[in-house]
């Protein structure tokens, strides 16, 4: 056996709590019958104690060796009486007592002050007894003491066997307890064995291994964390994957154009100046492109790192959008697309770095425009219902399907991976718009359906007004 299983440490868990309970439980209940029953019959010797002393205290007139004589002869309670020095002057049915017995004189005293003697006495069989004694008065004057006896070897027999079956009922609840605690152990532990396994096996790379959720407590929540990252494990490694052949794709294609275009001007295989020039023109855009996947992989790479820092000041949106603008407006006009601007008068201004902003709205136009065939592309800015700054770039373009929603601002992410090339994206764009949202204290969500078109609305702080006072 293992003993450091958690099935066996539950187990000796449970068990040492049942054990922790029974014991006190079972000497609780032990003294509680003890108690009632050694009660009872002191209470009822008490009782009879008082009417010997009473009934031998009125009737002195008759003559007291009389009165004890009748006493015991209709009593079948053993008892005996001592004078007012102690000496035992009669017994009826107490063994062990002689002529000259007497008793203590811290007991004499006691009776004397008029209070009652309650104890236990055994006889030389080992015979135990309990014992009232009350004082015996004839009017005010003292004249001794009965001492009234009940034997309690019934009672201790019946405490035996009632200790008898609490310790039999202790030992089945215990058996019993021990299998519901195999069981319950097993059934807990062994969920948790499951997954142990299901971890190691996506520890050394069987990322399809999935932990059977058969419940909603902890442990099912903790099975459905596993299988939430193996899941997680297994998008990432495609999307690595995916990485690595885009990273050597993108790579590869321009250093081929340069590496080829280059050897033909060295080597002076053109037929014209104006093929030249072509040649020339094709190696600056692939140079361009690999520039900006380059720097592109950088500044993630510096925003995971946290290395980037921002310069922030305080913007106004219409001055940015306006310097922007031109550039967009030639974009669509080569595709045909009809570009849309609605800005709001009086807008907040808000604490952002200049460039990282005119980098995210000018990397979210790109995107609505390469992903655009025909429609429009539009551009809204206005204060939100909570008083923030809001822009939304909106499209008509293809949409994105729901499903790949919640993926789109992840690194080397495109939802047309067959046409990547054909849109010139590097799938980095959005996460770099993320991280610089993010990193500025916005927020930016994104709404889409396939065929209708996709709008990204960002939010970002604005507690002051266009004059830079501190909003009421």
């Amino acid at each position: 056996m293992r003993w450091n299983r958690i099935s066996v440490k539950l187990g000796m868990t449970f068990l040492l709590l049942l054990l922790i309970v029974l014991f006190p439980l079972g000497f609780v209940i032990h003294q509680i019958f003890l108690g009632f029953y050694l009660g009872e019959v002191q209470q009822d010797l008490d009782d009879l104690s008082s009417r010997y002393a009473k009934f031998i205290g009125e009737t002195l007139d008759e003559g007291i060796t009389q009165n004890i004589e009748m006493m015991g002869g209709f009593s079948q309670v053993p008892f005996y009486i001592v004078d007012a020095e102690g000496r035992l002057i009669a017994n009826f049915g107490v063994p062990g007592l002689t002529d000259d017995t007497r008793i203590p004189a811290d007991e004499l005293e006691i009776l004397t002050e008029g209070k009652s003697i309650r104890g236990e006495y055994s006889d030389r069989s080992g015979n135990r007894f309990l014992v009232s004694g009350a004082p015996i008065y004839d009017g005010g004057h003292f004249l001794g003491g009965v001492y009234v006896l009940s034997s309690i070897e019934d009672i201790y027999q019946s405490i035996e066997k009632v200790r008898y079956m609490l310790v039999l009922s202790g030992i089945g609840a215990l058996f019993l307890a021990l299998g519901v605690i195999v069981v319950l152990s097993r059934t807990l532990s062994n969920p948790l064995l499951q997954m142990e396994k299901a971890t190691r096996k996506i520890a050394r790379g069987d990322l399809n291994t999935r932990v059977k959720v058969k419940t909603a407590d902890e442990i099912g929540t903790l099975g459905q964390a596993i299988n939430d990252l193996a899941r997680e494990l297994k998008r990432y490694q495609e999307t690595r994957s995916e990485l690595f052949a885009n990273i050597s794709h993108e790579l590869r294609t321009p250093v081929t154009y340069l590496e080829g275009y280059a050897n033909i001007l060295k080597e002076g295989l053109y037929q014209s100046e104006e093929e030249k020039e072509q040649y020339l023109e094709i190696i600056k855009q692939e140079s361009t492109r690999l520039s900006r996947l380059i720097n592109d992989l950088f500044e993630l790479s510096k925003m995971e790192e946290g290395k980037m820092t921002l310069n922030q000041e305080w913007i106004d949106m219409r001055e940015m959008i306006e310097t922007i603008l031109p550039r967009v407006e030639l974009q669509a006009k080569k595709k045909g697309l009809q570009l849309k601007v609605d800005i709001q008068d009086n807008l907040p201004l808000i604490n952002v770095d200049g460039l990282r902003m005119e980098q995210i709205v000018t990397n979210l136009l790109d995107n609505a425009l390469r992903y655009t065939d025909h429609g429009w592309v539009g551009i809204r800015i206005e204060r939100a219902r909570s008083g923030d700054l809001m822009i939304s770039i909106e499209d008509s373009g293809k949409g994105i399907p729901e499903d790949e929603l919640p993926y789109i601002f992840e690194r080397f992410y495109r939802v047309e991976k067959s046409r990547s090339r054909d849109f010139g994206g590097t799938g980095l764009g959005l996460a770099i718009v993320k991280q610089l949202v993010d990193m500025q204290g916005g927020t930016i969500s994104v709404f889409s359906e396939v065929g209708k078109g996709t709008r990204f609305q960002i939010l970002f702080p604005a507690n002051q007004n266009r004059d830079g006072r501190e909003e009421q």
